[in-house]
């Protein structure tokens, strides 16, 4: 087929590997302008884009697809088909009507879970026993789009950056399989019952409240980990978990009750396992507790809400 590729972060790699490896002739690869990053804020291209440029690939990175150049560029590629792969940007109707066949979709989720910016995220962070990939025809709609191809996998103890590389793989080899037997996959509506959005997240939601249950705090760290990491604050210094266990114990809520660095929370206790400061590598506990006392008896509390993240 000939095909345009649209795709942003490391998850849509595997994906074009995929599409690249099957012999697909990939006529355009889209992804989202280079944006700031790192701490001296030079322009850092998406991952899609090293990958595409790796591989030889036509790179096109607009900023909006709104307009009607933009929808004529696109459509003087010819595409049998548009493959989506978490690129970020709507895809306005103009657009999902060129391709000669369909504009195919790779969602983390078990569609209609799940509709939306932050599938895996949200999966875990409500206590999901399953998740999975869902290859969709794409709409108008959020998300709403006929289902081809589904796959479950348990969601288990993973954060999300390890949840988000399975399903990125998973990915990759259904779009492969549906591409190369199209009619061995027809359209199926999505169900009516079990709807779920999955909202963007929002940065301040990883500030720690040890007033919750311990579960929900191990979900959120796991949710959470790699980035942006739940935090809380103490000695002024901004403190990331990015693995927990829950364990047993009890007490006020943030209160340390031992010296390693068992959180007492609403119900429970958290014992966090990996841990970063500010400006340093993630580190164990023990590791961290050596050169930053945080003793039994110290009450944790998060910084206010309307404090900056990042």
């Amino acid at each position: 087929m000939r095909i345009v590729f649209m795709g942003t972060p490391d998850f849509a790699v595997p994906t074009l590997d995929a599409l690249h490896d099957a012999g697909h002739e990939i006529v355009a690869v889209y992804t989202q302008p280079p944006r700031p990053a790192g701490r001296g804020k030079a322009d850092r291209s998406s991952p899609v884009q090293v990958r595409a440029e790796a591989l030889g690939l036509p790179v096109r990175s607009p900023a909006s697809l709104k307009s009607e150049a933009e929808q004529d560029a696109f459509a003087a590629l010819e595409p049998d088909a548009a493959i989506v792969a978490a690129y970020g940007l709507i895809l306005p109707q103009a657009i999902l009507d060129i391709p000669v066949w369909e504009c195919l979709n790779v969602h983390a989720s078990l569609l209609p879970r799940w509709r939306g910016a932050a599938p895996v995220q949200r999966a875990i962070l409500a206590g999901d026993t399953d998740t999975g990939v869902t290859i969709m025809a794409m709409e108008a709609g959020l998300d709403t789009g006929d289902m081809l191809a589904v796959e479950t996998t348990p969601v288990a103890a993973k954060d999300a950056g390890a949840l988000t590389a399975e399903l990125a793989k998973m990915g990759a080899r259904m779009m492969a399989e549906v591409l190369a037997d199209p009619g061995d996959y027809p359209p199926q509506p999505q169900p009516a019952d079990g709807v779920a959005y999955a909202a963007k997240i929002d940065k301040a939601e990883a500030r720690i409240d040890f007033a919750r249950p311990a579960v929900e705090i191990e979900r959120q760290v796991r949710a959470f980990a790699p980035a942006p990491g739940a935090w809380f604050e103490h000695a002024g210094e901004r403190i990331r978990i990015l693995a927990a266990e829950v364990a047993g114990g009890s007490g006020a809520p943030g209160t340390v009750l031992d010296d390693a660095l068992l959180i007492a929370c609403g119900t429970g206790a958290i014992r966090p396992v990996q841990l970063q400061r500010a400006g340093r590598g993630v580190m164990p506990a023990a590791e961290l507790l050596r050169g930053f006392s945080i003793s039994a008896g110290t009450l944790l509390e998060p910084s206010p809400l309307g404090e900056r993240i990042g």
